[in-house]
């Protein structure tokens, strides 16, 4: 059985910690992704026709936020979580208090989701400010892309279980996110690609969270819970493995 409010301390810890660093955060987060979006919207987009019926500043401003919400979670999930756990060793201290090692999981996954949905609705700012979609579009979509969060942030945390030092997560940038990146839909459509990988790359994590919200700023919402369901199934069983796995390294190792 999980307690929730030591899992709300494990959390109310991490925010009082990011407080303190929250301006420099939120530019690390939005800068990268908004520059990104200037030049291949803005500038690569004045030269391309329109994709699916609308300009490419708009096809990629979604596909932009699903990736944010993807990068923040997994920041924060492999590299700030590992250090607390394994180089602050602040994992140790909270376990000498009541609080349990899987509360203390399942606090910095949802903190990790916290801090993406932070950073998404701060690009979503942004991104409004451009002209693009509505005010309801972007409520939803936010709602929509805290599951994802939710979802990266307990990959990374499985992740996290495994690795034995900080070089270990180039391993998964490497071979799991940069390739959904690109083979998600976010920068062009999936039916570009050759049609086995296209098939593959329809039931990445990325792909179903693109899908979702470009059907949905399409206004097409009929579609929304034939994705959100693999999402959920993906977070709910990576957090379940990232519990798991956390407490046999702890078990074994720490």
């Amino acid at each position: 059985m999980i307690r929730w409010h030591a899992v709300l301390q494990v959390w109310r810890r991490n925010l009082m910690v990011w407080r303190k660093l929250a301006v420099a955060s939120l530019l690390g987060n939005v800068v990268d992704p908004v520059m990104a979006l200037m030049a291949f919207g803005l500038g690569l987009g004045s030269m391309l026709p329109s994709i699916q019926g609308q300009p490419y500043l708009n096809y990629l401003a979604v596909g932009a936020l699903c990736i944010s919400a993807m990068n923040a979670p997994t920041f924060e999930s492999l590299y700030s979580a590992f250090s607390r756990m394994h180089t602050q060793k602040t994992w140790h201290a909270i376990m000498n208090s009541p609080v349990r090692l899987r509360e203390i999981v399942v606090g910095e996954c949802l903190w990790a989701m916290s801090k993406g949905m932070i950073s998404t609705a701060a690009m979503m700012l942004v991104v409004a400010l451009l002209g693009i979609g509505s005010f309801g579009f972007w409520v939803s979509a936010w709602l929509v892309l805290a599951l994802v969060c939710l979802m990266f942030a307990a990959f990374g945390l499985c992740m996290n279980a495994r690795a034995p030092s900080y070089d270990f997560f180039m391993f998964y940038f490497t071979l799991v996110v940069t390739p959904m990146t690109f083979l998600s839909g976010a920068f062009f459509p999936r039916s570009q690609l050759p049609s086995w990988l296209e098939r593959v790359a329809d039931h990445l994590p990325l792909s179903l969270a693109v899908d979702a919200l470009r059907g949905m700023y399409m206004g097409s919402w009929s579609h929304l819970p034939a994705l959100l369901l693999p999402m959920m199934v993906y977070a709910g069983a990576a957090l379940i493995c990232a519990i798991w796995m956390t407490e046999r390294r702890f078990k074994h190792k720490d």
